[in-house]
């Protein structure tokens, strides 16, 4: 399902991990296409209040957790630079979808990166 939201369609995820040769493209594609998926979740399931959000973020987040071995397997990691710019990029997403009181921490609880 294409997302209808043009800011959300349009916003160059994981950018900065696209600018450094430290994170492979084929593994950032796939993290870029987590945060796709959750926008499209998002627009499919309307969550009604921020624990439906959550709920969604969340699983992303853990479909980022199973990413960090294809990251190793690059020799590469989800250390502070791309923790910083995934947890940006969900806050990002929140937000977008009218989502502002979000708790930054709480779109990411499950992570383990």
């Amino acid at each position: 399902m294409p997302i209808s939201n043009q800011q959300a369609a349009t916003h160059p995820f994981l950018k900065a991990l696209y600018r450094d040769d430290y994170y492979p493209d084929h593994v950032v594609d796939r993290g870029r296409d987590v945060l796709l998926r959750l926008c499209e979740r998002i627009e499919a399931e309307r969550p009604a209040d921020l624990d439906a959000l959550y709920v969604l973020t969340q699983a992303a987040t853990e479909e980022f957790n199973d990413l960090q071995a294809a990251f190793e397997e690059a020799d590469s990691d989800i250390e502070t630079v791309a923790r910083e710019e995934i947890a940006e990029d969900f806050w990002f997403v929140a937000e977008t979808y009218g989502f502002e009181t979000a708790d930054a921490e709480e779109l990411i609880a499950t992570r383990d990166w």
